[in-house]
C-alpha cells in the first residue's frame, strides 16, 4: 500500500483537487437559497420604532391582566378603560 501511494502521489493529489472542485461548485445556488431566506427574515423583522410600539402594547396587556386579577375598584376600571384605548390607539399607529 505504501509503495503504490509513493507511485502515484501525483495522480491521487489530483483526483483529490478535482473531487473538491466539483463539490464547491454548487456552492453558489447554496448561496442563492440562504440570501433569499435572509431576505424573507428581513421582510418579516419589526423595526426598532414598531418593536418599541409592541412592547408598549404587551406592556399595557400585561398591566391589565394583573388589575384583573386584583380586587376591583373604580380606579381599576378606569384605568382598565384607559389601557384598551392605549392599546387600540398603538395597534392603529402600527397599521
Amino acid at each position: 500500500m505504501k509503495h503504490f501511494i509513493e507511485k502515484n502521489f501525483i495522480v491521487i493529489i489530483a483526483v483529490l483537487t478535482l473531487l473538491t472542485f466539483l463539490k464547491s461548485c454548487g456552492d453558489g445556488r447554496e448561496l442563492s437559497k440562504i440570501r433569499k431566506e435572509i431576505e424573507t427574515i428581513k421582510d418579516s423583522t419589526y423595526t426598532k420604532e414598531e418593536l418599541n410600539v409592541r412592547l408598549k402594547i404587551e406592556g399595557l396587556k400585561s398591566e391589565k391582566r394583573m388589575i384583573q386579577s386584583t380586587d376591583r375598584k373604580i380606579l381599576d376600571v378606569n384605568r382598565q378603560t384607559q389601557i384598551d384605548e392605549e392599546i387600540n390607539r398603538l395597534e392603529n399607529s402600527i397599521k
